[in-house]
């Protein structure tokens, strides 16, 4: 996606999406569907392996609704690599287990087309070594640089899975 892209994008607001608003599953149907109408159904093959965005300047700006993050995290968005982040909307990503890269070079934001197959190898290990990941396009055989810029306590979010997970885990020891 493009530059700008804000949390009324991601996942629209309105009466056609509001009245499933507690029904995850259902308002998922409508995550991205003003810039790709065929996000929902690419998606849903992916839910249990995996997917990511990848997003130009200032991703995720606007209101703070934390249905932008919950709604493609449950149709197996797993990262978001883009030039920048809105502030709440890249903490609301951590909070639901969405990891927020941002480019190295942000050139290389141009190289990466739809289709593209891209993985993070040992993703949970390089978020706890530092703040550099390699990003691998299978499809291309190119690598980007990126960075992860979180703290101590959102890498033990993202390992957990979720703040949610985070607290259940340790309201259980």
């Amino acid at each position: 996606v493009g530059d700008g892209i804000s949390t009324d994008v991601i996942l629209p607001a309105g009466t056609r999406v509001l009245p499933y608003r507690s029904n995850i599953p259902e308002i998922s149907k409508f995550v991205f569907s003003q810039i790709d109408e065929t996000y929902y159904e690419r998606a849903l093959p992916h839910r249990e392996t995996g997917s990511l965005v990848v997003a130009g300047e200032n991703y995720g700006q606007g209101s703070s609704r934390e249905h932008a993050a919950i709604a493609p995290r449950y149709l197996g968005l797993r990262a978001v690599i883009a030039k920048s982040f809105a502030r709440i909307h890249w903490q609301n990503l951590i909070n639901f287990g969405i990891l927020p890269l941002t480019f190295e070079n942000s050139e290389d934001w141009g190289r990466i087309e739809r289709g593209d197959v891209l993985a993070i190898p040992d993703v949970q290990a390089a978020i706890q070594r530092g703040t550099r990941l390699t990003v691998i396009n299978t499809r291309k055989d190119q690598r980007y640089a990126t960075l992860h810029s979180m703290s101590e306590r959102q890498v033990r979010i993202m390992l957990s899975g979720s703040l949610i997970n985070l607290v259940r885990d340790r309201l259980r020891r």
